[in-house]
C-alpha cells in the first residue's frame, strides 16, 4: 500500500474512534471495523512484501489494499497497433472485463503508437497515477523492466499480454507465438507438397511475438529442407500494418515475383494479401494467416475467391480482458495457475488452434469462429474460457467502466 493511502485510511478511523468517544455509541467499534478494510495498519511490513520479488507475496499485500470485491483503478498500456484489428480489439476486451467483472472503477488506458521508450514512459504515467494494476502489451521484453520495477516498489502489481517480458515480478499471458508459427508453417509446407518457395511476411521487428513466431517459423522449417524461404530468410516485415501489408504484397506482384512463388505465410495480415492476388488476376497459392473476420470470410467464401486454399491460426486478441482478469485475481489474493514449462517464471500460455478450408472438419471450425457485428479486421477470438466473463457483444460494444 503507499503511504499516502495509508495515512488516509488511518485519518478516517482516529475520526471515526473520536467520533464514537462523542456520542457515546457502542456499535463504533463495528463501523471502524467496517470502514478498515485493508485489515492491514501496520506500514512497515507492507512496504517489506511489496519490495519482495516473489509475486506470491506481492499479492497477498495488494489483497489486503482492495480485498476480494473491492473496486480498482487499472492502467492499461498499449504502444502500438492503433488501427490494426487485433490491438483495437484487444483494448476493446480489456474494457468489456474491467466492466464484466464489476470490481473495476475506471480502466486508465494509453493506447498510442511509440517504441519501448515511449511505452517505458507510459508505464510511468500510469504509477503516477496511482492505479492498482498495470496491464500492458509490450514492445520489448526487456526495455520495460527499470518502470516494472518502480511498480513493484510501489506495489502495483504488473501483466504482460500478447508477448512476456523478462521481468520475474511480472505475469505474462500470452498466446503461443512459437506454436502458432510452427502449426501454420508445418500446414503450409504440406500444401506445397514439401518443396518449393515461400514469400516469408512477418509482423512487427522487435516485438516479442514477431520474434516468437520467427522461431516456430525456422522450427518446422528444419523439417521441410527443399523448402525456400524468400526474399530472404529473415522474411519482411509488415510491422502489422495493412498499408504497409498492401504497398509490400503490390510491389511483389509488380515486380514479377509471385510467379516463383508457391505459398505465403503471413504473420496477421491476410486479408490484404488475398485482394491484392485477386485484384491483380493472378491464381491463389496456399496462404496462412490468423483468425481475422475478412480473412476467414475470404476462405469461406467459394464463389468470391475460386481456388483459395488457406488456413487460419487462432491468436485471440481476448489476451487484454484476460489480461485485466488476471489483474484483478492478484488484487483479490486468489492463486493464478501458470505453465510450469513456460519459458518465461509466473506465464499463462493460450495454445493456438488451426482450421483450413479445404478438410469438413477446418470448414466447420472457421463457420463455428462467426460473430454478429464484428469488425471484419478483428480477430474471432473473442473470449477465453476461465481468463473472461464479458459477452461477444460487450466486447463489440467496446465500453469500459464509467462509460
Amino acid at each position: 500500500m503507499n503511504n499516502h493511502t495509508w495515512f488516509k485510511q488511518l485519518a478516517v478511523i482516529v475520526a471515526l474512534a473520536m467520533f464514537a468517544v462523542a456520542c457515546g455509541d457502542g456499535e463504533t467499534s463495528d463501523t471502524t471495523e467496517a470502514t478498515d478494510t485493508t485489515e492491514a495498519t501496520d506500514a512497515t511490513e507492507a512496504t517489506d512484501t511489496t519490495e519482495a520479488t516473489d509475486t506470491t507475496e506481492a499479492t497477498d499485500t495488494t489483497a489486503a489494499e482492495g480485498g476480494e470485491g473491492g473496486t480498482y483503478r487499472i492502467g492499461y498500456s498499449n504502444g502500438g497497433g492503433v488501427g490494426n484489428g487485433f490491438r483495437e480489439e484487444q483494448v476493446c476486451t480489456a474494457n468489456a472485463e474491467a466492466l464484466a467483472s464489476g470490481q473495476v472503477t475506471e480502466l486508465v488506458t494509453i493506447h498510442r503508437n511509440t517504441d519501448a521508450a515511449g511505452q517505458l514512459s507510459d508505464i510511468r504515467d500510469l504509477i503516477a497515477a496511482d492505479v492498482d494494476a498495470i496491464v500492458f502489451n509490450p514492445n520489448d521484453p526487456d526495455a520495460l523492466n527499470p518502470a516494472l520495477d518502480e511498480a513493484a516498489a510501489a506495489g502495483i502489481p504488473t501483466v504482460s499480454v500478447d508477448a512476456f517480458v523478462t521481468h520475474e515480478g511480472t505475469y505474462n499471458l500470452y498466446n503461443n507465438q512459437i506454436e502458432y508459427a510452427r502449426l501454420g508453417a508445418e500446414w503450409l509446407f504440406e500444401q506445397m507438397g514439401g518443396e518449393g518457395n515461400v514469400y516469408y511476411m512477418r509482423g512487427l521487428a522487435g516485438h516479442p511475438a514477431d520474434s516468437d513466431r520467427h522461431i516456430g517459423f525456422q522450427q518446422a522449417l528444419e523439417n521441410y529442407p527443399d523448402i525456400t524461404v524468400i526474399p530472404s530468410i529473415d522474411g519482411e516485415h509488415t510491422g502489422w500494418d495493412p498499408a504497409t501489408t498492401t504497398s509490400l504484397i503490390n510491389d511483389w506482384l509488380a515486380s514479377g515475383q509471385y510467379d516463383g512463388t508457391d505459398g505465403i505465410w503471413t504473420s496477421g495480415m491476410d486479408s490484404q494479401v488475398v485482394d491484392a492476388i485477386q485484384q491483380a488476376g493472378l491464381e491463389f497459392v496456399p496462404i496462412v494467416g490468423a483468425d481475422l473476420g475478412a480473412f476467414v470470410a475470404q476462405l469461406l467464401d467459394e464463389e468470391g475467391y475460386p481456388g483459395l486454399v488457406g488456413a487460419a491460426v487462432t491468436n485471440t486478441a481476448a489476451v487484454g480482458g484476460a489480461g485485466v482478469n488476471l489483474a484483478i485475481k492478484v488484487l483479490n489474493g486468489e492463486e493464478v495457475e501458470t505453465a510450469p514449462d513456460a519459458p518465461q517464471p509466473n506465464t499463462v500460455l493460450l495454445d493456438p488452434v488451426l482450421a483450413d478450408n479445404v478438410s469438413d472438419d477446418g470448414q466447420a471450425t472457421l463457420e463455428s469462429w462467426q460473430v454478429d457485428g464484428l469488425d471484419p479486421l478483428w480477430p474471432l477470438g473473442l473470449e477465453i474460457e476461465g481468463w473472461t466473463t464479458y459477452t461477444p457483444e460487450q466486447a463489440v460494444a467496446c465500453e469500459g467502466p464509467g462509460a
